[in-house]
């Protein structure tokens, strides 16, 4: 199973980090940062991970 939204198509991305380092700014961390997906019954009756932005949205229509 892929940590991407069924919805929209979210998915991971790599972020970097800049760390102050004696006055000077070090770009030294490299972290992988996941969206915020969670389970949700689409009106089908189908299960699927979408992002919290999609279930947001899906609210609004209903």
């Amino acid at each position: 199973m892929a940590k991407q939204c069924a919805i929209c198509g979210k998915k991971s991305m790599m972020v970097g980090k800049l760390v102050k380092l004696r006055g000077k700014y070090n770009p030294t961390i490299k972290k992988r940062k996941y969206p915020n997906l969670q389970w949700v019954r689409l009106l089908s009756g189908k299960r699927v991970l979408a992002c919290t932005k999609c279930i947001k949205a899906m609210a609004k229509k209903k």
